[in-house]
């Protein structure tokens, strides 16, 4: 008779390196955050925020090259994933703008920078607009505007072909928590090569990252946390509370915002990234060849170049 492979612990996302794991306590819950050994805690804060199905290790090659250049780079396990608290609810565009806007003031800092790749994109979009005083730029890579977002899917489409279908999956109960877990996450795996462009795919980076994050989406109650995001943004835009979001959201932001897209990118167009430029007066936006959807993780020294640009600037 066989054993059962017990479910990984969380603590196992807090791998050796160069590397300080700390847990941060904001909006009533316990974050992990991680930064380089040789952080320097006065420095301008670079909070980092992950996207879907992932942890704080995909910002491994900002986190060096951001501290390397003068910043305190933070990355976080968002709420719900990693060794971060996961609980069962909270994952509106309110409550996920508090929780970065209280990391923010429990690390120590008034303002900060905020990067952002896909759900943790549109995270920074709500944050910056929703809590203004804290964030004085922001970088969303494959992460349009919410607005931007919902009339690209409604008027476009080639959007809606690309983005609807897998988005929808995710809202059945049960079934899309399955369908993360099953084959010790062999769905990570899939969904990693079918958005990153050629190259990385070939790269011993590339299987460490799918190893690591097949790893992480087996945690208990990280499938389910994971698809919570996703279920409130589809179903929050047939109740009163997702058109007060949208409402809200309405805004055109000033501070300086960089949107990066990766050329290969089948998931989120340009169409998308290009129309978040009504709701940013100040965007700079640029497209990365050879790179898909993981822009941060397929070409860093190229994304890390522009993050620094985007900091330098007034």
């Amino acid at each position: 008779m066989t054993t059962a492979t017990p479910p990984p612990d969380p603590t196992l996302v807090r791998f050796d390196g160069p590397w300080r794991h700390f847990d941060v306590r904001a909006n009533g819950l316990r974050f992990h955050a991680v930064e380089t050994q040789r952080f320097v805690a006065d420095r301008p804060l670079v909070l980092l925020l992950h996207g879907f199905g992932e942890f704080w290790w995909s910002w491994r090659h900002q986190l060096e090259a951001l501290t390397d250049a003068g910043y305190r780079a933070v990355a976080v396990d968002l709420r719900g994933y990693g060794d971060s608290d996961k609980p069962p609810r909270g994952y509106d565009g309110w409550t996920l703008a508090g929780d970065t806007h209280a990391l923010i003031r429990s690390l120590g800092h008034s303002t900060a920078a905020l990067v952002g790749h896909a759900d943790g994109g549109l995270v920074c979009w709500a944050t910056a607009t929703l809590h203004p005083a804290v964030v004085n730029r922001v970088a969303v890579l494959a992460s349009p505007h919410p607005r931007a977002l919902k009339h690209g899917v409604l008027r476009n489409a080639e959007e809606r072909s690309a983005f609807l279908a897998p988005f929808l999956h995710n809202q059945l109960p049960r079934l899309g928590e399955r369908r993360l877990t099953r084959g010790n996450g062999a769905f990570v795996e899939q969904y990693f090569r079918e958005r990153s462009g050629a190259a990385w795919k070939e790269t011993d980076d590339f299987a460490e990252a799918v190893t690591r994050n097949r790893m992480a989406i087996q945690i208990p109650g990280v499938a389910h946390c994971s698809l919570e995001y996703r279920r409130w943004a589809f179903r929050s835009q047939f109740r009163t509370d997702g058109w007060r979001f949208m409402d809200l959201m309405n805004k055109q932001l000033r501070i300086p915002i960089l949107a990066v897209r990766g050329r290969d990118d089948e998931y989120i167009l340009d169409s998308l990234m290009a129309g978040s430029r009504r709701w940013a007066s100040n965007m700079d936006y640029r497209i990365l060849s050879g790179a898909g959807h993981f822009a941060h993780q397929e070409v860093p020294a190229e994304v890390n170049a522009l993050l620094l640009e985007l900091l330098e600037r007034p």
